[in-house]
């Protein structure tokens, strides 16, 4: 039986629509998940065709369910992730069980972020950073970077604009590393210089060496007390110099990763005309991410992703070009969440392809504090970039969380 296993999955956005890909490709889905409540609501998961918890830190855990598994019978063609921190896992375990086109190792310096920066500090596109490890002088390291404020503190292995902190003035900066090293006790804290300017996201494949732009998206920025992306603009019209000058960027930057297979999306800010890499991260984009580009080119990119891994051609080509606006969702109190109104008027704005609510009654809901707390996004698509923004924005209006204060 050809068999997929999955290690991690979000119960939606790219990850899930990973695995629905594979259960379409005809390919019998494992899933290895560390999250209990999934076993609650299984009848949420027909595409899982056999759900396993394991605790997927432990890595000689989860190779021994990757043993049983073959024991069963099951030919395993592939092991996956698109969960960070789980992407490199996956790749280790594939390297052994089922040797193919995937590198370890790239993906291991990708998740990261110090061993990023060190990779990357002497290309351009490095802006400045420092590192501080268990054991040296917090007074001393502070009184060396102060000169470089504004700065953003965070975990090395931080995701979704968790654990990523803006320090502005040296009190900050203090507080913001004690309150890293409270939470991430003796692990590194990166500083990375603060950056301002036009923020995009690229998403790219590597096939055989040769690197592929998948989209250019614009990112609308919001900040309160983190920094979380509320809009996306894909890119249907790219001016050619744009575009050569970012296919450059990210080219010099995968070489230096030595990535010869393998999927993965960077944050770029244009500086003073000279792109800066924001971050990297060996997969697509999770949440809409996926939607975004279906609905802009007709390119399912976590089906090809799959099919790159297996050793198969992807087929990049677009079937279509639009502008396309994802719009999220966040609010601004916490409590407890009575109902969700405005779905179906949403829907039903000319333009507007899909709408999504993520919690469910009952759960408590919160300012963003990281991009999980996003809780419903809008995605709109036209001809006109301004367009398709509006219409998402527009419709988003729509919809109400009706919160009980706690």
């Amino acid at each position: 039986m050809k068999t997929i296993v999955f290690i991690e999955t979000n119960k939606s956005g790219s990850s899930r629509e990973a695995i629905q890909a594979a259960e379409r490709l005809g390919f019998f889905t494992v899933l290895l998940t560390r999250k209990q409540k999934f076993f609650h609501q299984r009848t949420d998961f027909p595409d899982v065709h056999q759900m396993i918890l394991a605790d997927l830190i432990d890595y000689d855990q989860v190779k021994k369910i990757i043993i049983k598994i073959l024991k069963q019978g099951k030919q395993i063609n592939g092991i996956l992730s698109f969960i960070d921190p789980f992407v490199h896992v996956a790749a280790v375990l594939s390297e052994e069980f089922c040797p193919g086109v995937v590198s370890a190792d790239p993906i291991r310096k990708m998740e990261d972020k110090v061993l990023t920066r060190e990779l990357l500090k002497d290309l351009p596109m490095s802006p400045h950073y420092a590192i501080f490890s268990p054991g040296d002088s917090l007074e001393v390291f502070i009184d060396k970077q102060k000169r470089y404020l504004p700065l953003i503190v965070k975990s090395p292995l931080s995701t979704g604009s968790k654990d990523v902190l803006l320090a502005n003035d040296e009190n900050q900066l203090k507080q913001s590393m004690l309150k890293l090293l409270i939470k991430k006790e003796n692990t590194q804290i990166l500083l990375e210089e603060y950056l301002t300017g036009p923020q995009y996201l690229i998403e790219a494949l590597v096939h055989n060496g040769k690197v592929h732009i998948i989209a250019i998206i614009e990112q609308e920025i919001t900040f309160s007390k983190r920094f979380i992306v509320t809009g996306y603009c894909l890119l249907a019209d790219i001016d050619q110099d744009f575009y050569d000058k970012i296919f450059e960027t990210v080219s010099s930057i995968l070489q230096a990763f030595e990535m010869k297979n393998g999927a993965c999306h960077l944050e770029l800010r244009l500086v003073q005309g000279t792109w800066k890499l924001i971050e990297i991260n060996p997969r697509i984009s999770g949440g809409a991410m996926n939607r975004i580009i279906e609905t802009a080119y007709g390119i399912n990119l976590v089906e090809e992703t799959i099919q790159l891994f297996l050793g198969n051609d992807p087929y990049l080509f677009k079937k279509q070009n639009k502008y396309v606006y994802c719009h999220y969702i966040t609010i601004n109190s916490k409590g407890r969440l009575m109902k969700v109104t405005g779905k179906n008027r949403c829907s039903q704005f000319p333009g507007v392809e899909e709408v999504y609510i993520k919690p469910r009654k009952g759960m408590i809901l919160r300012p963003p504090l990281s991009m999980g707390d996003r809780y419903a996004y809008v995605i709109a698509s036209s001809d006109a970039k301004e367009e398709a923004k509006r219409i998402a924005k527009e419709a988003a209006k729509e919809i109400e969380f009706h919160i009980e204060p706690i």
